[in-house]
């Protein structure tokens, strides 16, 4: 049996849009990513790309008439089934609007599951 070992609840969710920057700001890829679940610390994304170790992430989320850019670092990215890759993205420098959109977002799909 799986034992929960994340400190914050993962819900489902659809997809995203995203910019995928290196260091030094250069856009490496661009394209709509599909997330695998979601918490407060961060999305765990699905995509036709990999993407290295600290490289930046800026995802958009759409609420209703509401449209924020989310920065992630990415954590980490593996090679899954069907040549797509899962990038864990730790979100950082949320400011107040974006932490709002991302809680209603979160609601929103923790609300499907039931």
């Amino acid at each position: 049996m799986f034992e929960e070992k994340r400190k914050q609840a993962r819900h489902d969710s659809l997809h995203l849009s995203y910019v995928c920057e290196d260091q030094d700001g250069t856009v490496l890829h661009e394209g709509m990513g599909r997330t695998l679940n979601v918490a407060n610390g961060g999305i765990l994304l699905e995509t036709n790309f990999q993407m290295s170790a600290g490289n930046t992430l800026v995802l958009q989320i759409a609420l209703d008439d509401d449209l924020v850019d989310m920065r992630g670092r990415v954590v980490h990215s593996n090679e899954g089934e069907g040549k797509v890759f899962r990038t864990g993205v730790e979100f950082v420098e949320l400011d107040d609007s974006a932490r709002s959109v991302l809680n209603r977002f979160m609601e929103i799909f923790a609300g499907q599951g039931q």
